[in-house]
């Protein structure tokens, strides 16, 4: 689901409860069956000028963010900490006008004592 927040104070994009499956954690059995992974991305940009214009040009493509998100999941890490960081470094990089990014990566079923249904981390950098 993506969800497009515009008003006068501030306009975001969101990615929500992306679901993929990939190969992160530390321990053996991570790297070779791996879990799914859900992502959250909030990004802060003026995008204002797209509500007037109805032209791609001038907002963010959360196309092809979602393409960066794929990208890097595919590439095996021991700590979420790193995917999330590269993530942001790419989007950031990409679409200079954001002014704010947050990363939640949450892993569904980790492979650790007790019922859990998940662990997550965020991580969020102000730009600008």
């Amino acid at each position: 689901k993506i969800i497009i927040k515009l008003s006068k104070m501030s306009s975001k994009i969101k990615l929500e409860n992306l679901k993929i499956h990939a190969f992160h954690g530390v321990l053996p059995e991570e790297k070779i069956l791996g879990t799914y992974y859900i992502l959250n991305l909030t990004i802060k940009a003026d995008i204002w000028k797209a509500a007037e214009t109805d032209d791609l040009k001038d907002t963010i493509n959360y196309a092809e963010i979602n393409n960066i998100i794929h990208e890097e999941m595919k590439i095996p890490s021991e700590l979420l900490e790193h995917v999330a960081g590269r993530m942001i470094e790419k989007v950031s990089k990409k679409f200079p006008q954001i002014t704010f990014i947050k990363i939640k990566i949450t892993k569904t079923k980790p492979p650790m004592q007790g019922e859990m249904d998940s662990v997550s981390i965020i991580l969020k950098k102000k730009i600008k």
